[in-house]
């Protein structure tokens, strides 16, 4: 099913490729991978091959026109970076179409009668019958997976933020707005980044009312950007009148999460802008509580402000109030462009923006929920120590999240994509 010329071969094999809808042939999908389901699902959509389909004869047609003389140099840059863009995907169909053909002569000499009578030889040609199954799931998954739609942020730095909300009584948001802090530290920790606090505001009791951390590595931003929006807690209170008669309280926590903009990606007039200092706030000592050395920086045109308070030096602070503004503003641009997109979709889907609640941290009943995958966990002082358990949840909303883009992307009408 695979695109004709470049990938000729796919039309002689077009079984191998759907044999596993139409549930006819020789080769069938070994069961027990449970991990390929979603994407092999994918993969049978008729609206998926067609897109697929599409990419494929761009890519012959974008080499077909580099190897001509005719396009200008700036046109062959383009044609180029598109090119380069698109060869993932060719690449993975190839290795499919080779796997094809692997498959193709080794059914032939299961099914020829006078080439195979050694039993030895078949039940070893039928254990590689196996094997090439199983190599095929994962093949037609990485196919699938190189025609997600990129998303040029997803490199970025972050700027995250945690913000304590409503509860219904005590002081159980503030303490898990805490615990969610110590969950993302943990959790670059556990993926080898770098975590610098821009702002700490306390609340007593060692809760706190809002923080904002920036966050540096790979893949940080693709990772932690669907971690944006309302975290619900249920818990019992650990001391007071409501921990002796065991009532429940509910509170929140808000979680935004933006792309840390680079230099180039917002450009600001410093005439349009007031920085304020003040005294810091909060944990710290010496210095850092006794100079005017945390700064405020407001962009007049629009009002939006950010704070930080975390270093002695008025310069290192004015650095990342100027970080955690040029990345507001860069989402509030990215908001405008998008909000008329948002607002077709949020009568059918909801809009997934981060004032929804999208995940639920029962302490009582030992579970973690995600509400927009579904996903459970048990051992919920594991997932907010920030590793390895709170990875796997990531992973899922982030896979969930890419089959979705894929999805639109196939079905959208004809458009430059990927």
């Amino acid at each position: 099913m695979l695109a004709g010329g470049l990938f000729r071969l796919c039309s002689s094999c077009r079984g191998v490729v759907s044999g596993v809808a139409r549930g006819s042939g020789r080769w069938r999908t070994v069961q027990g991978r449970s991990r390929h389901t979603g994407w092999l699902e994918l993969y049978e959509r008729e609206s998926v091959q067609r897109y697929l389909r599409r990419l494929l004869e761009e890519h012959e047609e974008l080499s077909r026109r580099l190897q001509r003389a005719g396009p200008e140099e700036a046109e062959r840059r383009l044609l180029a970076e598109r090119r380069r863009r698109l060869l993932p995907v060719a690449a993975a169909a190839r290795r499919l179409e080779a796997a094809g053909r692997e498959r193709e002569e080794l059914a032939a000499l299961l099914d020829d009668p006078s080439g195979c009578t050694d039993a030895d030889l078949t039940r070893l040609l039928k254990e590689e019958e196996q094997h090439l199954s199983r190599r095929t799931a994962v093949l037609r998954e990485e196919l699938i997976q190189t025609l997600v739609p990129g998303d040029p942020l997803d490199g970025s730095a972050v700027v995250l933020e945690v913000v304590s909300g409503r509860t219904t009584g005590g002081d159980v948001c503030q303490q898990f707005t805490r615990e969610m802090l110590d969950m993302y530290r943990g959790y670059a920790d556990y993926r080898n980044w770098d975590f610098q606090v821009l702002n700490y505001s306390p609340a007593e009791h060692g809760g706190l009312h809002h923080a904002a951390v920036r966050v540096a590595g790979d893949d940080a931003y693709r990772l932690l950007k669907h971690e944006g929006g309302t975290h619900r807690v249920q818990r019992i209170p650990e001391a007071g009148l409501s921990s002796r008669m065991q009532r429940i309280h509910t509170g929140t926590a808000t979680v935004v999460v933006l792309p840390e903009a680079g230099q180039l990606d917002v450009q600001m007039d410093h005439r349009q802008l007031r920085v304020d200092t003040f005294r810091s706030r909060g944990p710290g000592g010496q210095s850092v509580n006794t100079t005017d050395s945390a700064v405020r920086v407001v962009h007049l045109p629009t009002g939006i402000s950010a704070e930080c308070q975390q270093s002695r030096s008025q310069l290192k602070n004015r650095d990342g109030a100027m970080r955690a503004l040029r990345a507001r503003l860069q989402q509030s641009i990215m908001g405008k462009e998008t909000e008329s997109r948002l607002a077709a979709r949020r009568q059918q889907v909801g809009s997934r923006a981060q004032a929804e609640r999208i995940r639920t941290y029962n302490f009582s009943q030992d579970r973690v929920t995600d509400h927009r995958t579904g996903y459970n966990t048990r051992d919920i002082k594991e997932v907010m120590r920030g590793g390895e358990p709170l990875h796997h949840l990531i992973q899922d909303v982030l896979q969930h999240s890419e089959r979705r883009a894929l999805l639109e992307a196939a079905e959208s009408p004809r458009q430059p994509a990927h």
